[in-house]
Formats: structure tokens, C-alpha cells, sequence
């Protein structure tokens, strides 16, 4: 996405990948000031890492403990997560808004720490159900976004019984686990299907494949739903800014993605 970025743009950028092993994250992010980069991305396992290793926090990572980006600023380190763009965009432009009231959210890993702080801080949402399949964590999550946001989270276990519980009177249901990604592609992170309903809306983090069987499920009942892509998209093009303060050309952006999907 940022190569081909900085190639519409004629811009003498590149953006590569660097192996760093775990515990060697701190080093990692000192040398890039010492190599005169610009900012990095960090992917998983290190955000945690990254987390407790720049110099700044916004806002956006210190809610969610985890940092995606960094940006060298006048020496320091300034860790951001753009999760949290990229999710709320994402369902703007997928029509999702304004939000509903309820929404029921799948998951309490790092990635629903941002989706959960991107919905509980967004106009007219009152209530989150967070349901994991270990309840603890979605306890956990809920408590922490609770004081967090000022919203009301309410955790349950991930079974058909609390499901059906949650789904009653929600408009969105969010999938921020990794069920269903490549190359469990026949995997669904619902218990039962049963539970979609028309005029819900869905969407599923998960990118890999675009329309995953959780996408093809809502569908089927008569739901709206949509894939991870344009959430992977928004918030490299946030990155993007950040890095370079020009506007993203988020068509290239997301033409180089899904062509560099289509070839998996």
C-alpha cells in the first residue's frame, strides 16, 4: 500500500519490513532515529512492546496499550494507534452511522481493545456486550472500557445462549477475533447463524479473505455486511499522513492491497 503510495506521488520514499525478535523492540525503535527514518508500523506480536518503549502516547494508544505506528518527532519517539481511525472509518464509509445504541462486540484480544475504544467512544452508542470465550478477559475489557469511554460494557462468555441474549435490540454486531482468517476460511466465530437478522449491520475484522464466512453468513440472512479490508486500508492511510503530512491516496492504497490479497 505505501509503496504504491509514494509511487503515484512521485515521492523518494520506501517503506520495508524489518524482523525484530521479541525483547528487542525498544532497540529496534531507538535505531530508526539513529538511521534518520521517518516512523515505522508495528505489527504483531511487538504493539505491546512498542507500547512501553516510545517516548509519547496519544491518546488512541494509551487507551488501548498498544501501538501501531510511530512517528519520529523532533527527536522523539510518538507511538499512535490507527486502528482506532481505521475501524470508525471503515464503517463510515461502509453507510454504518450513525451507530445504533447497542453493539455486540466478539472478542477481547488486542484488537478488540481498539474496536471497543473506537465504539465506546463514538455519538450514539449506549451499551456494549463484549462476549470472548474466556470470560475473564471479556471482563476484564469491559471494566477497563467502561471507565475508559464513561459507556456502558457489559462482558458474557461467547456461546449461543448469551449471543442470542446480546443480539436482542442490537443494530451491530462486531467480529474483532481471528476466526475465520486464512487459512480457516470455513470457520465462523458465531455459535450459531441464527442470531442474524435483516437491517443488522456486521462487520468483520478480519481481511483475509475479503469476504470471510462470517460476511457470507450475514448475507445470507439479509444483513449488511462487510469485510476488514477498508479498516486495513484507513488506518495505513492514517499512518501515511502521519509520516508524511500529505493526503493518502487511499484508491492506490487499496487497489495495491487487494491485488497483493489476490495473489495469497
Amino acid at each position: 500500500m505505501h509503496n504504491a503510495a509514494f509511487g503515484v506521488l512521485g515521492m523518494d520514499w520506501i517503506y520495508v519490513a524489518f524482523d525484530v525478535l521479541p525483547g528487542e523492540v525498544r532497540k529496534a525503535l531507538e535505531g530508526i532515529k539513529a538511521l534518520g527514518m521517518r516512523g515505522i508500523n508495528v505489527t504483531v506480536p511487538h504493539k505491546g512492546e512498542a507500547f512501553t518503549s516510545v517516548d509519547v502516547l496519544t491518546p488512541e494508544a494509551e487507551a488501548t496499550e498498544a501501538v501501531n505506528t510511530v512517528v519520529v518527532e523532533d527527536g522523539r519517539l510518538v507511538g499512535y494507534n490507527t486502528d482506532v481511525y481505521g475501524f470508525r472509518r471503515a464503517l463510515m464509509e461502509a453507510g454504518f452511522r450513525p451507530l445504533p445504541d447497542k453493539v455486540v462486540l466478539l472478542g477481547a484480544g488486542g484488537a478488540a481493545r481498539a474496536v471497543a475504544y473506537a465504539i465506546g467512544t463514538s455519538e450514539g452508542v449506549e451499551e456494549v456486550v463484549v462476549l470472548n470465550r474466556t470470560e475473564e478477559r471479556a471482563e476484564r475489557l469491559a471494566e477497563e472500557m467502561g471507565m475508559r469511554t464513561g459507556r456502558k460494557f457489559l462482558p458474557g462468555p461467547l456461546s449461543e445462549d448469551a449471543l442470542v441474549e446480546a443480539m436482542d435490540g442490537a443494530g451491530l454486531l462486531v467480529n474483532a477475533t481471528s476466526v475465520g482468517m486464512h487459512p480457516d476460511v470455513d470457520s465462523s466465530p458465531l455459535p450459531s447463524a441464527e442470531v442474524l437478522r435483516p437491517g443488522l449491520w456486521v462487520y468483520d475484522i478480519v481481511y483475509v479473505p475479503p469476504r470471510t464466512k462470517l460476511v457470507r453468513q450475514a448475507e445470507g440472512r439479509g444483513a449488511k455486511a462487510v469485510g476488514g479490508t477498508d479498516m486495513l486500508v484507513y488506518q495505513g492511510a492514517r499512518a501515511f499522513r502521519l509520516w508524511t503530512g500529505l493526503e493518502p491516496p487511499v484508491e492506490v492504497m487499496r487497489r495495491a492491497l487487494l491485488e497483493a490479497l489476490g495473489a495469497r
